[in-house]
């Protein structure tokens, strides 16, 4: 297939790229930055560059993860993000229209499902951490996650109106940078991004991979949004022991995992907050995660204890 990837200088859209190559697709890269995945140098605000793109190009999918993000708050107005997330999204759905592309997959965000309200119940001591899946409905906390829930809306309304095949999803955390979490803060990166592959992480190459089942499944789904995250060994009925002792509930699953980080000089977080739910990915979408927090184990276990 002849695909548009937006964000194709990031994080994600640097490992999707080569990857879609491999799979025999024809990639054309559209990003504000250079790179070698980015043929097209341009915002996708800019609506006049967004139909060329995929008029000249005979586009037949859009891979659409170009964005501006949550760090970008601090150093963009609000107007920024209605223009690149919102603006950007829309014009990407009228070229696709337009081109009578079919398949559409938008790179949304975990981060726009937790309310002001969860947040507040997380810093004033909640009871038990909050279990999140799709059936929620989001009231997201900030610019960033407004924005984004509107470009799923749009994506939505687009299928509605045009038949355009959308697959929406939600991303956990994949980033290279250190964490932002206050509990990280007397922990080493690695530790904390170990810790978080149990409810609310996952590898870059697995977010590569999920990308490349919802464009192969959009014509059978028509519409569907999914959590992509590493699978969770926790269930439901754990959120209330996961507040107030997570290392003894991650115990019960891993018995091995308390030696394993002290050889390492690792820590487990207290408490567990939130458990992003990817079943549902797994069950339509037929996608899971293939790194997962038992091959953080794996890892440690083999390593030389010298």
């Amino acid at each position: 297939m002849r695909i548009l990837l937006t964000g194709s200088s990031g994080w994600l859209g640097s490992a999707l790229a080569p990857l879609l190559r491999e799979l025999g697709h024809d990639v054309t890269g559209l990003d504000p930055v250079p790179s070698v995945e980015t043929r097209i140098v341009g915002s996708i605000a800019d609506r006049d560059l967004v139909m060329r793109a995929v008029g000249e190009n005979r586009i037949e999918a859009i891979i659409h993860r170009g964005a501006l993000h949550k760090p970008n708050i601090d150093s963009h107005a609000n107007s920024d993000f209605i223009a690149a997330n919102v603006q950007g999204t829309l014009n990407l759905l009228d070229a696709a229209v337009a081109a009578n592309v079919q398949r559409f997959v938008f790179t949304s965000t975990t981060s726009l499902m937790i309310s002001q309200a969860i947040r507040d119940g997380f810093k004033g001591g909640a009871r038990k951490a909050a279990w999140l899946t799709e059936a929620m409905s989001p009231e997201p906390r900030n610019i960033y996650g407004v924005t984004k829930l509107s470009a799923e809306h749009l994506c939505r309304l687009y299928h509605l109106q045009h038949g355009l095949p959308v697959v929406v999803l939600r991303t956990a955390r994949f980033f290279p940078e250190a964490d932002d979490m206050a509990h990280a803060i007397e922990q080493s990166d690695a530790n904390t991004k170990a810790n978080e592959l149990l409810f609310r992480r996952l590898m870059v190459e697995d977010a590569a991979q999920a990308h490349v089942a919802a464009l192969e499944k959009a014509p059978e789904l028509g519409f569907d949004t999914f959590i992509i995250c590493a699978p969770t060994p926790f269930q439901p009925e754990d959120c209330e022991a996961l507040i107030k002792d997570a290392p003894s509930v991650v115990a019960r699953y891993f018995p091995e995992f308390p030696a394993l980080y002290a050889r390492k000089g690792w820590t487990m977080f207290s408490s567990i907050d939130r458990i992003y739910d990817a079943s549902r990915a797994r069950d339509r979408l037929g996608f899971a995660c293939r790194t997962s927090f038992a091959d953080v184990l794996a890892a440690l276990a083999a390593e030389d204890p010298a």
